[in-house]
């Protein structure tokens, strides 16, 4: 049985520095496609789906109050995504579920073609020790690996039983979130409250349901996106 880690410690530390982007010729996924046609960059080549991938779980993220930027590149430790994850307040229960509380520091890994497996989990906790600076350690950290089908029986195990704080995302190639998971590790650093649901659109059921993120049972609100704005492809840190 692990040992109990202590309580979360407050992570308002120094401002993040954030590795150079990978590529000055795109920071979006919009950026992307433009240069992706002026360059004639195949669509079935691996950069094309990988950086397609990045970018599409970025935005898609952003919904959730997940603020990322891609910094992929050489030596990066396999790490795509760097970024905040501003968490609820732990609130009283007649109070704001949106009010901002604790920030998690994110690490994410994105699988958009290779088979999954408990062999990315293990990757995914070796990326914590070559993770910049101010992502290192696992205090105020946490890892996601995200691919675009839902975990297998033995991924999902290998998360629960990493010491590391991580989770696993589904994300489909078109940016709509379809499975959300973390590990009690995960929980200690500030997670614990937060829960998954799934909700109808259109508000009728029978028909398409979105996943939506929850706090102490009540559905937490979309962050809004905004067009054009870093949030899609830069981030804030």
């Amino acid at each position: 049985m692990e040992s109990q880690s202590p309580p979360p410690e407050p992570h308002s530390q120094q401002p993040l520095t954030y590795p150079s982007s990978p590529s000055p010729h795109h920071t979006t996924l919009a950026t992307f496609l433009s240069h992706a046609s002026r360059t004639n960059l195949d669509p079935a080549s691996t950069v094309y789906v990988g950086t397609h991938f990045e970018y599409t779980v970025l935005h898609a993220l952003s919904r959730y109050g997940l603020s990322l930027r891609r910094v992929g590149g050489v030596s990066d430790g396999g790490i795509d995504l760097l970024g905040t994850w501003t968490l609820p307040a732990h609130l009283p229960d007649n109070s704001n579920p949106s009010e901002k509380g604790n920030v998690l520091r994110v690490l994410a890994q994105c699988k958009a073609v290779q088979r999954g497996g408990p062999h990315l989990v293990r990757e995914l906790e070796g990326a914590f020790a070559a993770a910049p600076a101010g992502w290192r350690g696992t205090r105020g950290v946490m890892g996601l690996l995200v691919g675009c089908r839902a975990a297998t029986k033995g991924m999902r195990e290998a998360v629960g039983r990493s010491r590391w704080p991580m989770g696993f995302v589904a994300c489909s190639v078109e940016g709509r979130v379809e499975q959300f998971l973390w590990n009690r590790r995960a929980e200690e650093e500030g997670l614990e409250g937060v829960g998954v649901g799934m909700r109808y659109l259109g508000g009728g059921e029978g028909g398409e349901r979105e996943l939506v993120l929850t706090w102490r049972g009540r559905n937490l609100p979309f962050v809004e996106d905004k067009e054009g704005s870093e949030v899609e492809g830069g981030g804030g840190g």
